[in-house]
């Protein structure tokens, strides 16, 4: 399943020829030993390590606990990242970019006020709006910067859609309406993937029991929910050139088995996986849950190191990906451990170079 899963995608709209030929080229570029400039290709930064020394409307860089990180390395802006990405990873010039740090802290004409529900209490964030006229301005204008800096987004980690699996028709539908409105944006800058969750309950519901075998009918409406809208915003994305991810992310994500369900039932070559090394439930996912999704994932995954693991092999994880054919590019997402964000994404980086 997983190879014809793997063909498909990489031949989507070839013919029976072309699609061999395809395949055969890949398989004789993985027998070859990458190149630095190679290695290099297949990197991406990540602002989410880097989220502390952002200004930010979210409140990452105004923890006093983050005054030293500005101290030592600067505030900077989302317009800054693309020169700080040169300037700190030696021949890194893909992106990985997160939603709460785009637009213009300053400016509240491009923010959006969206009310958020997290167990019984409700507070109003604010999040950028990329169809406002204001963030369509600052869209292009980070579009030039990247241009001028030689850099690319190559994926935008997106918390902004929300209740994409929700059984309230009424928030499904406007959550992938905001997912539409962000892959019109992404596609200003030219990134090539978007990852939006499939929100709903953030621990799954289980199976109840049974006269006979136990059964989880309420997961599977969240799931057939999840992929009627993945379908929708699979098919928007494929109108502007971007596909649409699912993460190793909270709720049915957490679960790999459900992440290749929706994108089995999607079907579309804009839907696909995202993995994070990192992003799970026990110990024993670590591998064979990356190992589960490898085969689903084409654009972005995440190189994360986490001290939540005992056991966080970088290499494994990454050497699990290339034994798989993944071809695209690992974004360096360093959460926790014995460094701060801006050393660990160094460590990552040093640590995926090897890997390659």
């Amino acid at each position: 399943m997983d190879v014809d899963r793997r063909g498909f995608l990489k031949t989507a709209g070839a013919g029976v020829g072309a699609a061999g030929l395809a395949l055969g080229t890949a398989g004789a570029a993985q027998a070859s030993p990458l190149t630095e400039k190679e290695k290099l290709a297949r990197i991406a930064s990540n602002t989410w390590p880097i989220r502390n020394i952002f200004k930010s409307r979210t409140g990452f860089g105004r923890n006093p606990r983050n005054e030293e990180l500005r101290k030592k390395y600067g505030e900077i802006t989302m317009l800054d990242f693309p020169q700080f990405t040169k300037d700190t990873f030696p021949g890194v010039t893909h992106m990985d970019l997160f939603s709460g740090l785009l637009g213009d802290v300053t400016d509240d004409s491009m923010y959006a006020s969206v009310p958020l529900t997290v167990g019984a209490a409700t507070r109003v964030t604010q999040e950028f709006d990329p169809s406002s006229d204001s963030g369509k301005r600052w869209l292009e204008k980070m579009a030039n910067k990247m241009k001028a800096t030689g850099t690319t987004c190559q994926h935008i980690s997106n918390n902004a859609p929300r209740d994409i699996c929700e059984l309230d028709a009424d928030k499904r539908k406007a959550g992938v309406a905001v997912a539409k409105k962000w892959l019109d944006g992404a596609a200003m800058l030219g990134a090539k993937s978007m990852r939006v969750n499939s929100g709903g309950p953030r621990l799954v519901p289980g199976a109840m029991a049974t006269a006979d075998y136990p059964k989880a009918d309420e997961l599977a409406k969240y799931l057939a929910n999840c992929i009627e809208s993945f379908k929708e915003m699979a098919d928007y994305g494929g109108k502007v050139g971007v596909k649409v991810t699912l993460e190793n992310h909270w709720g049915l994500t957490a679960n790999p088995t459900n992440i290749r369900i929706i994108i089995d039932e999607v079907k579309s070559p804009f839907c696909e996986a995202s993995p994070d090394f990192c992003n799970w439930e026990h110990e024993y996912l670590m591998y064979h849950g990356l190992k589960a999704l490898a085969p689903y994932a084409h654009t972005v995954v995440h190189a994360k190191y986490w001290n939540r693991w005992k056991d966080n092999d970088v290499r494994r994880s990454v050497k699990i990906m290339m034994d798989a054919g993944f071809e695209g590019v690992f974004a360096l997402e360093y959460e926790d451990g014995p460094w701060d964000g801006i050393e660990g994404s160094k460590y990552l980086y040093k640590e995926v170079l090897a890997a390659l």
